[in-house]
């Protein structure tokens, strides 16, 4: 069974779209606030497409870090991504084309994976092309009302929304860590791990870039260790 139609594509990426935008609002209002112009917020967002990495991303150009540690952030938090397209690849029908794929892999996100992923049989270009489209637009559209937004909207209104983002993160971390004791753990340790490189003497001194890099990888390295995936017998 091959789904290959753009018009199915496009009504599953709606609600992907809808979350995209309210997450690239923050974003653009956020990179504004530091000092990014709306065009290059806009471009950041286009270019990228990683709600992670971007944030990452805009702590470490407003650090004034190097370019090797935005270099070495970015490969450390979207790695997962080369996994998720090699994954992907094996679900695309054998009619979708090298130029193709290269599109496709551009907007594969976690969501985009995952919707494609659950679909019994394969996908066709059509059927992933209209399933990009909507939450490209969401995630880039969602940057430039965020963007424009800050550079009208009052101050308290802003600082308001600011610290909304906060209560999206937590929205997204608590119910998945009351199911799963595993993102507990490992969200807890990362908590840790940031709090400690912001207040303790030493650490407090490594630059925001590394800082993201060492939590990321101690994290996930205590999620290896204690919550180790357990090989499917043949």
């Amino acid at each position: 069974m091959v789904h290959n139609k753009i018009k199915a594509g496009l009504h599953d990426g709606i609600p992907i779209a809808a979350g995209y935008f309210s997450v690239s609002f923050t974003f653009g209002m956020m990179a504004v606030q530091d000092g990014i112009s709306p065009f290059h917020a806009v471009l950041i967002s286009l270019l990228n497409l990683t709600s992670a990495g971007q944030f990452a991303g805009l702590t470490v150009i407003v650090s004034g870090a190097s370019l090797f540690e935005m270099a070495l952030t970015q490969l450390v938090i979207n790695i997962r991504y080369a996994l998720m397209s090699v994954s992907l690849s094996q679900k695309l029908d054998r009619s979708v084309k090298s130029f193709q794929r290269m599109l496709i892999a551009y907007g594969n996100t976690d969501e985009i994976f995952a919707v494609a992923s659950s679909k019994p049989g394969t996908v066709g270009a059509k059927y992933m092309l209209g399933l990009i489209l909507l939450p490209v637009a969401g995630w880039v559209g969602g940057t430039l009302t965020g963007a424009v937004a800050s550079t009208l909207l009052p101050v308290a209104v802003i600082s308001a929304l600011g610290v909304a983002l906060y209560g999206m993160f937590i929205a997204i971390v608590v119910p998945v860590a009351k199911e799963s004791r595993e993102v507990l753990i490992v969200s807890g340790a990362a908590m840790i791990f940031s709090a400690a490189f912001y207040y303790l003497p030493v650490l407090c001194e490594i630059s925001s870039g590394f800082t993201i890099i060492i939590c990321t990888v101690a994290a996930a390295g205590i999620g290896a260790l204690l919550f180790p995936i357990k090989e499917e017998s043949v």
